[in-house]
Order: structure tokens, then C-alpha cells, then sequence
């Protein structure tokens, strides 16, 4: 049996009196497409950081493809690339030596360094700028840069933290049928993202952290199944105020621009008798539309429970 391409237990890091992993305890497994969602501060940097040996945890074990992270470092870290969400990069050199440099690191032989750094900047569309040094690249060409180093050493595990924060929505799609083919060839992938359709259009399943600790972890459709749908109904002759449903799930019937907003989990199931039930009571059905809740919506709604009602989430959605 495969090993997991990550799993920690208990993961626990304190910074003064912040606590950054508070017991994180996460399995992804080998292959797959992994989301990391979080408010700012919710610990997603300190965990990355961990699995790839630049913080050390104050407890608990993590290991990447069965390689603990401390005690096998070389191994867990020859396995993973990562993109990190700031720039970190050796500017006095061409892009195409800064990414031979970085295959030297992992003991990969000078000719092959330079055909992976060839394959890596073709990959991500770049090979034209390779003769360019990091400062001279554009914001974009930057972002495809960050990913082509992560790529150099063939990792069998991709981490991408924040891979499309700041680009325009045409390269934010190219990023994504890059790193979507990486996944299909088999390439297990990390993402943490603030952008919520990146969740939900690439990842196999979505873990919830705030506090160093797992809130949730699913598929982004279980989630989202988890919210509350709005059923609109139109009605022949509107009433002045929403009619009293019984229909069990149902919940906060109101009026608004002479259509009947209700409430509900499920909606889509629970709309065929909230529509037997107002006929039954006299109204005329004109049309029925289910707006489903989004998995921003979820998110919100988990973390705010999390803190007891009240905190301030940063997430965007592409317009």
C-alpha cells in the first residue's frame, strides 16, 4: 500500500505567545488534489513550512510519503516542490541557471539539471525569458517562474501556496491547466489559496483550518451541501407577506421584489413540497429557481462558528 503523501498527527508550533499549529492533525493522500483553506493566521504558512524542513514543530510528527520530515529530511524534501506565496530568489543569475542551481541542489547531475530547467521553463511558457534575470521578469512571468522552480526537481509532491495571488483571471486559468496536467500525470498537489473557485473547480477534497487546528475536511460538493440553498418562488399574486410553510427544513420565508425567498438545506430536494404545500394553501406557482449556497458561504459560516460567531475571513471570488 502507497503511503500517504502527507500526514501529521497532533502537529503542534508556538511562536511567543501565538499558537500557530494547535494539534493539526491532516492525511493526503498519494495522487491526490488537495485544498488548504483558512483565514489569515489560521496556520496554513507554518504548516507548509514544516513538511519542507524551514520550521521545526514543538510536537507531534509529520511525514511525507512515509519519510518523517525531521528524521528523514533529505528524502521528504527531495519529494517535494514547493511555490512558495513570497519571492525568494537568487537575482544576479539567468532564470534558466537559478533553476540548474536549484536541480544541483537535490543531486541532479549538471546535463540533466539543464534539460530539467529547459522542460520546466517550456512547461510553464517561459523558455523565451530564460537568458532574463528574476528582477527583470513581469509580475506574471514571475508567478510562472515560482512554479517552474517547483517543477526542476520532479517532485512527486507540488505545494503551492497562494500560486495565483495578484495575476489577472487569463493567467490564473493558464496556471491552472498547468498544474491541473501535473495532477493528471500523477503528481500529488497542496493548494492554499484565498480564491475560493480555485477550491472548487481543482480540488479533490478541501480541509478548513483556523487556529492550527482542522475545522473540516471534504469533498468542496459535501461542503457546500452542508450550506443553506435559497429557493426563489414566483407566485401569480404575490402576498404582502411570506405564507407560513410547515415543510420540515424549511426556514425564513420572506417577501422580496414580490418573490418568495425560503431558506433551506437542500433545497433543491425540499422544493417540490414547499411548491405542493403553497398550492395547497391557494397559490399559483409562476416559477421555481434553487440558488445553490456557495463554498465561500460554507467557509464563512465554519469559521465564524469557530469563533463563536465572530471573526473577519478574507476570501475573494473571480468576478
Amino acid at each position: 500500500m502507497t503511503a500517504p503523501a502527507i500526514r501529521t498527527r497532533e502537529l503542534t508550533k508556538r511562536y511567543g505567545d501565538v499558537q500557530a499549529l494547535a494539534g493539526l492533525s491532516l492525511t493526503v493522500e498519494s495522487g491526490e488534489f488537495f485544498g488548504l483553506l483558512g483565514p489569515n493566521g489560521a496556520g496554513k504558512t507554518t504548516f507548509i513550512n514544516t513538511l519542507v524542513g524551514l520550521v521545526d514543530a514543538d510536537g507531534g510528527e509529520a511525514t511525507v510519503f512515509g519519510h518523517d520530515v525531521e528524521d528523514d529530511y533529505r528524502e521528504a524534501r527531495d519529494a517535494i516542490g514547493l511555490a512558495p506565496q513570497e519571492y525568494n530568489v537568487d537575482r544576479f543569475f539567468p532564470i534558466h541557471e537559478v533553476l540548474e542551481h536549484k536541480a544541483g541542489y537535490h543531486g541532479v547531475p549538471e546535463a540533466e539539471a539543464e534539460e530539467r530547467a529547459e522542460d520546466a521553463l517550456k512547461t510553464v511558457g517561459i523558455w523565451d525569458k530564460r537568458d532574463t534575470r528574476f528582477d527583470w521578469l513581469s509580475g506574471g512571468m514571475k508567478r510562472r517562474f515560482m512554479l517552474a522552480r517547483a517543477l526542476v526537481s520532479n517532485p512527486d509532491l507540488l505545494i503551492l501556496d497562494e500560486p495565483t495571488a495578484g495575476v489577472d483571471v487569463q493567467l490564473r486559468h493558464d496556471l491552472w491547466e498547468i498544474i491541473n496536467r501535473m495532477n493528471d500525470g500523477g503528481t500529488t498537489i497542496l493548494l492554499t489559496t484565498h480564491y475560493i473557485e480555485e477550491a472548487e473547480r481543482l480540488c479533490d477534497r478541501v480541509a478548513i483550518v483556523d487556529d492550527g487546528r482542522k475545522v473540516e475536511v471534504a469533498t468542496p460538493d459535501e461542503l457546500m451541501e452542508r450550506g443553506t440553498d435559497t429557493v426563489e418562488i414566483g407566485l401569480e399574486s404575490p402576498p404582502a407577506t411570506a405564507p407560513t410553510l410547515s415543510v420540515e427544513g424549511a426556514r425564513d420565508a420572506r417577501m422580496e421584489d414580490e418573490t418568495l425567498l425560503v431558506s433551506a438545506a437542500g433545497g433543491s430536494s425540499l422544493a417540490p413540497a414547499i411548491m405542493r404545500e403553497l398550492e395547497a394553501a391557494g397559490h399559483t406557482v409562476t416559477s421555481l429557481d434553487v440558488r445553490r449556497a456557495s463554498l465561500e458561504e460554507v467557509f464563512v459560516d465554519m469559521t465564524r462558528a469557530d469563533h463563536g460567531g465572530d471573526t473577519e475571513v478574507e476570501m475573494e471570488v473571480d468576478a
